[in-house]
């Protein structure tokens, strides 16, 4: 798979050249430095792709609704985070190019495969390259040999380095076949439509994921043990704590309370449960 991406040659004969590419690669390293919980990557994400978007787009309007569009909640695995920066250089390129062009789909696209590559990401750094390259130069540090640390950095980064770089072009590369595909065969409603679909099931799975609710409160007797609040609502409906706090956030949103406030209440909500032995 290295070498493929190795042996990738993108076309550029529009816009994007390959320095841009490689600006994105560049400032895609400290995507990490500016994650947050509100909205994760964004910010670094946005980061990477600013001096393209300032270049597609000349007029200070269109580059701050660029610029805007790419500080939406975003999270992936940094290691190949260039890859769907790569898409959307694509996507964007395109956009400034055809005044037809949907937008949104840029947006779909990215959310769509944020949870897949991620899933990808994960297990083969974290799970694989890590666990390789651990094995390695573990006996090495054991023994006191100051070579082990060293051959585990080189290792790690020199494969993930590798992929976080040709990954620029592959992704580039990539977005615009689609695009063109998609756009001669008239697809591309089709495409944004999909893609938002996917999207909304990843933010679905990711909510259920990393969400917990659980209430310990019982009802009945003590003496005999009782049934949990929990317990009762997975039976009528599993997960629907989960989905009761998802749609009171949603429409804390939609009233235009500032993320961080709703964050705070969660905080106060949960730390006041515990305490009232409502919540565990």
């Amino acid at each position: 798979m290295v070498t493929d991406l190795m042996n990738f040659k993108p076309q550029y004969n529009r816009i994007v050249k390959k320095n841009d590419l490689q600006k994105i690669f560049w400032r895609s390293i400290p995507l990490n430095h500016s994650w947050n919980y509100e909205r994760m990557a964004n910010v670094g994400f946005a980061w990477a792709l600013m001096p393209l978007l300032k270049k597609l787009y000349p007029k200070k309007k269109d580059f701050s609704q660029a610029l805007t569009r790419h500080l939406e909640l975003y999270n992936v695995t940094q290691y190949i985070s260039t890859f769907p920066m790569g898409i959307a250089a694509a996507m964007e390129e395109e956009n400034s190019l055809n005044s037809d062009f949907d937008e949104s789909s840029i947006s779909n696209v990215k959310t769509a495969l944020m949870g897949p590559l991620s899933g990808i990401g994960d297990s083969f750094f974290w799970g694989t390259v890590r666990v390789i390259a651990t094995g390695i130069s573990l006996p090495l540090a054991l023994q006191g040999n100051v070579l082990g640390p060293i051959l585990f950095f080189l290792i790690f980064n020199s494969v993930h380095y590798l992929f976080r770089y040709y990954g620029t072009f592959l992704g580039y590369g990539l977005g615009t076949n689609v695009i063109s595909e998609v756009e001669q065969s008239g697809l591309m409603g089709k495409l944004t439509k999909y893609a938002s679909i996917v999207g909304m099931i990843v933010v679905g799975a990711m909510t259920m994921d990393m969400v917990k609710v659980k209430f310990v409160s019982k009802i009945g007797s003590t003496k005999a043990g009782g049934s949990t609040v929990q317990s009762l609502l997975d039976g009528i409906f599993p997960g629907i704590s989960v989905l009761i706090v998802f749609g009171l956030t949603y429409w804390l949103l939609k009233k235009k309370l500032n993320p961080l406030w709703i964050m705070l209440i969660m905080l106060l909500v949960s730390i006041a449960g515990a305490y009232f032995k409502v919540l565990g």
